[in-house]
């Protein structure tokens, strides 16, 4: 089992996925403090990790599943669940990604 912790950022949310292979399919356990991810961990059990890792051909169900549910664009959680749904598969190693934002007035 696979397993990210997700800080959304400025909304304070926290999400928990589990991801776990059965065959050739990743089934997801989806934990969040946010309605909106709530109601995408309903409807998104298990991903084709195949699928998952390409926008080519008919591109991440995730991400077509956040479009429908999530709130915010920038939102990444989606990312998150893809991640770790990689690391699962053996697609990808397992290492913590980031994003750090900063704001400067500065030209």
């Amino acid at each position: 089992m696979s397993k990210a912790e997700i800080f959304a950022g400025g909304c304070g949310f926290t999400t928990v996925v589990k991801a776990r292979m059965n065959g050739k399919s990743c089934h997801l356990e989806i934990e969040s403090e946010c309605k909106a991810i709530q109601r995408l961990a309903e409807n998104l059990p298990e991903v084709n990790p195949f699928q998952e890792i390409s926008f080519r051909r008919e591109g991440p169900l995730t991400m077509k599943m956040a479009s429908q549910y999530c709130t915010h664009a920038a939102c990444p959680v989606p990312a998150g669940i893809i991640k770790t749904v990689e690391v699962e598969a053996k697609l990808a190693l397992p290492v913590d990604v980031s994003i750090h934002l900063s704001r400067t007035d500065e030209p």
